[in-house]
């Protein structure tokens, strides 16, 4: 579905964009992949009260996008971040709202957790396309306007487990494993242009991914983590509105680790 689904939110925010670029310091558009819930919802607020103007993605809970939309007043728009095609459409949607997006969070992502010789391949590829595949597809569309305009913020989020490994999870620790590389490398290319572009690998976090753990496996995990606690979308939030922010230009191509001490790099 290639449509917002809050139309009146996005003209409602599309007129203050255009009051906010009249004044002497212009509001910097950001976007959030997977944005209206858990870690994505949390940044995309996080963001707004930092003094960006934010729009969220997200992928077909359109339920769901309603509801955060109604409660925030955040512009949410729907697209399939697995097709570069439906990314192009759905960025230049949020652009004729908002105007250029100057700040990319790449939150979007999805699980089909099973050991390998469980693992079908519909299962590695959905994870690897979502994941994976829509960081790239995400910034090969806006990485050109960045360019062009000499100034860019991306932020991909990543995992622990793309750090340090998970069993039951080579297709997701694959593609978080992966981001890190991605952003490694679109940093170097990136940086003589004012953009940088970094990671961050959140721990085990209170989002809705994390609570359908089996409360004896939960209590397993949190075993193996110092701070012996989940942490809260909110503390991942403040990691990206930092990383997002002018003042953070001279730091890319780092994947900051948040994990409560599970894993240390």
């Amino acid at each position: 579905m290639n449509k917002s689904t809050s139309p009146a939110s996005a003209t409602a925010t599309a007129s203050a964009a255009a009051t906010s670029r009249g004044d002497d310091k212009v509001k910097r558009v950001a976007l959030v992949t997977g944005g209206t819930a858990g870690i994505g919802a949390a940044s995309a607020e996080a963001l707004r009260g930092a003094g960006f103007l934010v729009a969220v993605s997200y992928g077909h809970n359109h339920a769901a996008a309603d509801e955060f939309s109604t409660r925030t007043g955040i512009p949410v728009f729907s697209w399939n971040v697995a097709d570069l095609q439906s990314c192009s459409d759905g960025v230049a949607r949020v652009q004729d709202a908002l105007g250029p997006i100057d700040v990319l969070v790449n939150n979007a992502g999805i699980t089909h957790d099973t050991v390998l010789h469980k693992m079908t391949a519909e299962q590695w590829h959905e994870v690897i396309d979502v994941d994976l595949t829509g960081c790239f597809n995400m910034c090969r569309v806006l990485i050109e306007g960045m360019r062009d305009r000499h100034y860019g913020r991306i932020v991909n989020i990543s995992s622990v487990n793309g750090q340090s490994g998970q069993a039951g999870q080579t297709n997701y620790a694959a593609a978080k494993a992966g981001m890190i590389g991605f952003t490694k490398s679109l940093a170097l290319e990136a940086a003589s242009r004012n953009i940088t572009v970094n990671a961050i690998a959140p721990g085990y976090t209170d989002t809705g991914m994390v609570t359908v753990v089996k409360p004896e496996v939960m209590a397993h995990i949190l075993e193996g983590v110092p701070t012996h606690r989940l942490a809260t979308a909110a503390e991942i939030a403040r990691c990206v509105v930092f990383l997002a922010a002018e003042e953070s230009g001279f730091m890319t191509g780092i994947t900051l680790s948040i994990n409560g001490g599970k894993y240390m790099v």
